[in-house]
């Protein structure tokens, strides 16, 4: 039975995306450590950076697997966050980047690959999604931790304002990447077994991981996360 060209398209994304993220958290470990950040922290930044890598590896291999021939298309200048230029203390960047990308990208990513593990058989997709599920679960540990640590500095007042006026943008580009509305895609059980899963679901697992983990993570910090989710349209 033929694999459809949608499964060599989303490991090849896959591929990319997982580049990226390794990009991202090199760059935000390097700010903690120019910010003098615990060592831990630092550490386990390295850490996310490696098993970045190794998933676009994995997801490499999945690619090859089903039939994939061309290597990844990597952009430059989305291989990373990208310098502060706008004048904003460094720590402010460094916030951002926890909140948005671990916080809340890491968090959803834990039930979304559970998902997407749930129904996969094939042995090149089974074992990325058991390597990632397990570290997936550290990365968004790795977000809330470091969070607490930036609301444990002398300026956390400042820092909670800066979160509460940029959770509704973050919140909002979240949803335009996860949350599909009335698409529904059905997938077909060959795209399940490669580890592809409707569309419409991850709009789901989205508004669920909400309720779940981000409003009461936010609420004992001190931050309304309904307010910013309902600004976010």
């Amino acid at each position: 039975m033929s694999i459809p060209n949608s499964v060599t398209r989303e490991w090849l994304r896959r591929v990319e995306a997982e580049y990226r993220s390794s990009a991202i958290t090199q760059e935000l470990t390097l700010w903690l450590t120019r910010m003098g950040a615990s060592p831990d922290l630092i550490h386990e930044g390295l850490r996310i950076a490696d098993d970045e890598i190794v998933h676009a590896e994995l997801s490499f291999a999945a690619y090859v697997a089903a039939g994939g021939r061309e290597g990844p298309r990597l952009e430059r200048e989305t291989l990373g966050i990208g310098a502060p230029i706008d004048g904003r203390p460094l720590e402010i960047h460094v916030l951002a980047t926890i909140v948005d990308v671990f916080c809340l990208g890491e968090t959803v990513a834990v039930p979304l690959f559970k998902e997407l593990r749930q129904h996969a058989t094939v042995p090149e997709a089974r074992t990325l999604l058991d390597r990632v599920l397990v570290d997936e679960v550290r990365h968004r540990d790795f977000g809330w931790i470091a969070l607490g640590w930036m609301l444990e500095q002398p300026d956390s007042a400042t820092y909670l304002t800066i979160i509460e006026a940029e959770l509704p943008g973050f919140f909002a580009r979240i949803r335009r990447a996860y949350d599909s509305g009335t698409i529904d895609q059905e997938v077909s059980d060959i795209e399940r077994a490669w580890g592809l899963m409707n569309p419409k679901r991850y709009g789901e697992i989205l508004h669920r991981t909400f309720e779940r983990d981000y409003e009461p993570r936010f609420r004992k910090l001190g931050i309304d996360a309904k307010v910013a989710w309902e600004r976010a349209g």
